[in-house]
């Protein structure tokens, strides 16, 4: 009987290219969304059913969402950024002679 739960083969299976195996080696068991994402892309087309292509389509639509959440929240990150920065530096003028006001 194939293993289903601890090492399946559309996750690679007991490899060293097993999905949760390169994560860790990359760093990104920590971020579900980029994990999720090298996931789906990684099992896509692995699964062998009589509909694997739509299977596969499936999985690469899921990997987008995924990736395009992360792109979501890193770019509202960097908007908070900037923002805090613009702000910072209203906030800090400098008087006449050079000192903090």
């Amino acid at each position: 009987m194939a293993e289903t739960v601890n090492h399946p083969a559309h996750y690679g299976g007991d490899t060293t290219y097993e999905v949760i195996k390169v994560l860790e080696a990359w760093g990104l068991d920590q971020s579900f969304c980029l994990g999720n994402t090298i996931k789906y892309i990684a099992r896509a087309g692995k699964k062998v059913t009589e509909i694997s292509d739509r299977e596969k389509i499936e999985d690469l639509k899921k990997a987008a969402w995924y990736l395009n959440r992360e792109i979501v929240k890193i770019e509202a990150i960097h908007k908070q950024g900037l923002e805090i920065q613009q702000q910072n530096k209203r906030n800090l003028k400098v008087g006449k002679r050079g000192t903090w006001t």
